[in-house]
């Protein structure tokens, strides 16, 4: 059970890592105009908090089965 915690606090704090990104583009310059590299990270950080997702989700179908 204790995993299972981890890996949803480390999903969780990945997205809001995520986000801090996003809003981060704003704030730099030029303002208003999201780079690039924010949205890849982004991209990269919602992936992999999916797949922690996906993983746990998994195990603990074959675990009931």
């Amino acid at each position: 059970m204790k995993g299972v915690m981890v890996q949803l606090v480390m999903a969780i704090l990945l997205v809001v890592g995520g986000i801090v990104l996003i809003f981060s583009g704003f704030w730099v310059a030029p303002e208003g105009e999201i780079h690039n590299s924010v949205l890849v990270a982004f991209g990269e950080v919602s992936t992999f908090a999916g797949a922690l997702f996906g993983v746990d989700y998994s195990y603990k179908l074959k675990i009931r089965s």
